[in-house]
């Protein structure tokens, strides 16, 4: 039976207490479907039965802009924390290849709906906290939350 990397069911949970009027429906999820399955694909399962991706949708009921903060805070975080292997949201993408800038993205899926999330082998085993400020209420970059800076879409 397949299970989510532990760093996804983490971040997952952040997700859900940071959101908890989000919309859940599809796109999100983890496993993936048919159309995975006919491709590599992080959504399917590694052999030992880890899936190594999440979609978030991107419908996080609260402001529309806090999906792109979202995602450019994991892009942020992915600098330092190796369980995240990129991120894909609104048809840009961000990888170790470019130190997590963002850069078009051309696949088939733009994920203007969701908010893609790959992780490495590291986090099949470590499931702890996601230091993500919109998630957990800290600071961004040393700033308030009252006058830190909204990075929404001005970030893509």
């Amino acid at each position: 039976m397949p299970k989510l990397c532990k760093a996804g069911q983490q971040l997952r949970e952040q997700i859900d207490d940071a959101f908890p009027d989000r919309s859940r429906t599809s796109p999100e999820g983890w496993l993936g479907d048919q159309r995975h399955a006919a491709r590599k694909s992080d959504h399917n399962p590694t052999a030992e039965g880890i899936v190594r991706a999440i979609d978030i949708n991107a419908n996080l009921q609260t402001n529309p802009a806090e999906a792109f903060d979202l995602a450019d805070q994991l892009r942020l975080l992915a600098r330092t924390d190796k369980r995240i292997s990129y991120i894909i949201f609104n048809s840009k993408i961000a990888s170790w290849k470019k130190n997590y800038k963002w850069r078009k993205y051309t696949g088939i899926n733009p994920h203007k709906t969701h908010i893609h999330i790959s992780f490495t082998a590291k986090g099949d085993r470590d499931g702890s906290m996601f230091e993500v400020p919109i998630l957990t209420g800290e600071p961004l970059n040393g700033t308030s939350k009252a006058s830190k800076r909204k990075l929404g879409r001005e970030a893509f």
